[in-house]
Parts: structure tokens; sequence; C-alpha cells
């Protein structure tokens, strides 16, 4: 994550919490991420030197009409520094951000079948009683971790994964 990137998130962040709209902006960016790590089409608008700085301005206008002011003005500071190719970096340190300010983090559980609602709930309590903060759930499916899950959490890790047991019980055995 680049230095500007992290300014740029702390700016916003100030703004927000000065117009008390923190929420608002935090879903704008979401959205934003979701959209532009979806839209390789978008990401090459928003990196290219070739395209006008007025053409990207009025592509972000229009794919986030949805978006709050401030969001709005993001856009046009990113533009106007030629910073533009940043914003994804902005949104995904908004959220660190905004998530810190909350005593909420991000759980990455890794497993080989969607999670349900129960298992998440199940996820989320041990969360809590582990680090003392919430914290929101993002499932990623990997088929390959056979069975069982991955808990990733900030720095700490817990690998409870069938593959993982798997390559444990392999190098016993090779000893």
């Amino acid at each position: 994550m680049s230095r500007a990137a992290i300014r740029y998130a702390k700016a916003v962040l100030s703004l927000a919490q000065d117009k008390k709209a923190t929420e608002d902006v935090q879903k704008d960016m979401q959205s934003i991420i979701a959209t532009v790590s979806g839209s390789a089409e978008l990401r090459m608008v928003l990196s290219s030197p070739l395209i006008k700085s007025e053409v990207k301005l009025a592509s972000l206008r229009e794919i986030f009409k949805s978006t709050g002011e401030i969001t709005q003005k993001l856009f046009d500071v990113l533009i106007e520094n030629k910073r533009v190719n940043l914003l994804d970096d902005v949104a995904k340190q908004y959220i660190v951000l905004f998530d810190q300010l909350n005593n909420t983090q991000v759980a990455k559980v890794t497993t080989a079948v969607p999670l349900d609602k129960g298992l998440s709930a199940k996820v989320l309590a041990k969360i809590k009683e582990l680090t003392g903060n919430e914290a929101t759930i993002e499932n990623v499916i990997d088929e390959s971790i056979i069975g069982g899950f991955i808990l990733r959490v900030g720095d700490l890790q817990y690998n409870a994964s069938i593959a993982n047991k798997l390559t444990n019980l392999r190098r016993e055995l090779s000893n």
C-alpha cells in the first residue's frame, strides 16, 4: 500500500468524521473495491496515461453516481492530482482505518465450501473471544484445502485444514 493512498484515506476518513458520514463513505468504498476488482476494463481506464482526466472523471461519476458527496470529492482530488490510479488502494485503506476506528477487523476464513450462518456465528464468537474485537467475515472458497478451515485475523493465522493436517502427517512419517 502506497503512502499516498494511506494519506488520502486518512483525509477522507477525517472529512467523513467531521460530516458524521463515516458509515456512508465506508459503503461507497466497499462498492468501489467490488467494482474495480470486478472490472479489468475499469482498472485499465484508471491506470492508462492515454485516457484524459476528464474522461476518467466522467466515467467515475457515471459508474458511481449513487455515491455521496465526500466520495465524489475524492474522485475530484485524485483526478486533479493525477493519482486516480490509487482509487482502489485508497478505498481499501479507508476500510482498514474505518474498522480500526470502530474496533472491528476483517477475519478471512478460507473453506472448501461456503460458510453457513451457524458456522459464521461460531467463528465470529471465537474471534471476539481471541481478540476482544468485533469482526466481519470474508469467506474465501478454496477446494484445495479439502476440508476444515484457515482463519486469518490481522497477523494471526490458524490453519485447521485437512490439507495442512495431511502435510504435517507426511512430514512426521518421512522423519
